[in-house]
């Protein structure tokens, strides 16, 4: 199968592609990636990492690390999150990320339709980049399989929200988890954790 991804946006340039994961979560961290690829890389399986299952997405991750020319990790807590709002929170996770490179990349390609700017780096947002580009695409598998491992580690903290499946979304079981226990140091209090709308049947 022809991959539908494109190896770069600007064509001679050192570009990196930027990705986050865990925007629309209860709980965990923000997790971001950026990576920079070599000119024409090309690998029939990676995509938008939601397109993937999760064992190709761990089968991905150690391929994408050995042949990027750079890449590098961005984290905001939950905490921050709640002090800056799930926006800024993306935009700080990213902004990490770029630290963390160890080339400077000379443009950024961003998922998604917003972006602050870093330093003076020219940056294009691509919506659903994710699936256009293989540099996106490898950023959404980091930031996602390495959002995963955390959210698992923590699941053994508090093994009764579901972590481990649910990765910290808004999930059915997740939210009666909540309802039942209440909230623990890793959810974030400025979303609006408790949906008393939810149709929740207790046993007897």
């Amino acid at each position: 199968m022809i991959s539908p991804l494109k190896a770069y946006y600007t064509e001679g340039q050192v570009e990196a592609g930027c990705d986050e994961a865990g925007r629309g979560c209860l709980a965990g961290p923000v997790y971001a990636a950026a990576v920079v690829l070599p000119d024409h890389f090309h690998n029939e399986l990676l995509n938008d990492s939601k397109q993937l299952s999760e064992k190709q997405r761990y089968e991905l991750r150690p391929v994408i690390e050995k042949e990027a020319v750079a890449w590098g990790l961005g984290i905001v807590s939950n905490h921050e999150v709640d002090a800056l709002n799930v926006l800024n929170a993306s935009y700080l996770a990213m902004h990490r990320a770029i630290d963390n490179l160890k080339v400077k990349p000379e443009h950024l390609i961003i998922d998604g339709n917003r972006f602050k700017p870093y330093g003076n780096i020219p940056y294009t947002c691509i919506v659903k980049g994710d699936g256009k580009y293989y540099s996106i695409a490898a950023a959404s598998v980091l930031a996602k399989t390495y959002r995963d491992d955390f959210m698992m580690k923590i699941d053994k903290e508090y093994p009764r929200y579901g972590w481990a499946r649910n990765k910290g979304y808004p999930t059915a079981d997740h939210r009666k988890a909540l309802i039942m226990l209440g909230e623990t140091s890793y959810h974030r209090k400025s979303f609006s954790l408790f949906n008393y709308q939810l149709k929740i049947e207790f046993p007897g």
